[in-house]
């Protein structure tokens, strides 16, 4: 019997938009998250769900640099989930 696939470990948290950027490559789900984030209200939470490898540097930074919280991360293989709140 097969086990239940296990997810990416993320705190239980609500969330207000979400972006799958799953296939895009540095630099496309950082510029989608700014876009996205531009036009939320600040202190809104975006979701960001990727494979690109490099997200793991770019997001943090890209959050620093642009005066968001990166509330919470979680890696399993190769996707990636980023909660963002918006600055």
């Amino acid at each position: 019997m097969d086990s239940p696939r296990r997810r990416p470990y993320i705190r239980p948290m609500r969330w207000d938009d979400e972006i799958d950027a799953s296939g895009l490559l540095c630099p496309l789900p950082v510029l989608k998250a700014r876009k996205r984030l531009r036009a939320m209200a600040p202190g809104a939470v975006l979701r960001l769900v990727t494979t690109d490898p490099a997200a793991r540097i770019d997001v943090p930074h890209f959050c620093a640099e642009a005066g968001h919280a990166l509330l919470d991360s979680a890696q399993e293989g190769t996707t990636g989930i980023y909660l963002i709140r918006r600055g």
